[in-house]
């Protein structure tokens, strides 16, 4: 089922501030992908012939390839219930998704020592860098109960954080309401459909103040886990102080979460 899917629709985002103070630090975010984090993007988890993951598992990968030569590094945000930072050494597997296929957040991670309960988002990262022969991942994984003036807080860190002379790809993982239709994980909710497309809408034309305005009890109801990343995405761009365009935005839900994929870059 296809929510939403504005193609190439261009906007910007509002001018502020940059963060950093010291005038040789300028904003260093090159560009920015969102992608969901479904455990089916390994292909090794779904068996082959579904076309709906293969779907999904293509469009996550075309998202980070269209990146993965844009900065020599990658910083990534998402959500779990363990948050933390975990950098290029750290290595993970999906084990506890049914198969043991281990992934490294960089080039010298040490598979042998995979971390059995990294989080999703980090997983996923760490599975795309192999896949499109990224560069090294710094992974950021907030609490999914984030307040959103927490996840405004620490965009503006992570932006302040990323201000220096080596550019950067911002990888934002995180999925909508898992609650369409009759393939949902939970029963479906009819206030599904208005909540990812309003994320979409976002999204979309680089809407810093509506993605602000995700409410996180509805979020939570609806099982959308990707509020908070949004959310902090939205407080490091407002931060980063340059305009914005949105060159893709698109969402769907084959199997009754809603995927959504964008890319921003700088106007």
């Amino acid at each position: 089922m296809v929510i939403m899917v504005p193609q190439k629709v261009l906007s910007v985002g509002r001018r502020r501030q940059v963060c950093s103070t010291d005038s040789n630090l300028g904003p260093v975010i090159r560009r920015v992908a969102v992608v969901p984090h479904p455990p089916l993007i390994v292909p090794e988890l779904t068996g082959g012939g579904d076309r709906d993951a293969d779907a999904v598992r293509a469009d996550c990968v075309a998202a980070a390839a269209s990146f993965a030569d844009a900065a020599p590094r990658w910083f990534v945000v998402g959500a779990c219930d363990r948050p933390g930072r975990y950098g290029p050494e750290v290595a993970g597997t999906f084990r506890g998704f049914g198969v043991d296929v281990r992934v490294g957040l960089g080039a010298k991670a040490d598979l042998a020592f995979a971390d059995p309960v990294l989080p999703l988002p980090a997983l996923v990262a760490g599975w795309l860098r192999a896949a499109v022969g990224g560069p090294d991942v710094t992974a950021r994984i907030v609490p999914v109960d984030f307040s959103p003036t927490d996840c405004a807080a620490e965009g503006a860190r992570i932006a302040e954080e990323l201000a220096g002379p080596d550019p950067v790809g911002l990888l934002v993982l995180g999925d909508g309401s898992h609650r369409h239709g009759e393939r949902s994980v939970g029963r479906p909710d009819a206030r599904s459909a208005a909540f990812d497309d309003d994320v979409t809408r976002a999204l979309a034309s680089v809407d810093l103040d509506a993605l602000a305005r995700l409410d996180p009890a509805l979020a939570a109801e609806l099982g959308a886990v990707g509020r908070a990343p949004w959310q902090v995405l939205a407080g490091a761009v407002r931060a980063d102080g340059r305009e914005w365009r949105s060159v893709e935005a698109r969402v769907s839900a084959p199997l009754g979460v809603a995927y959504h994929f964008a890319v921003w870059e700088p106007a």
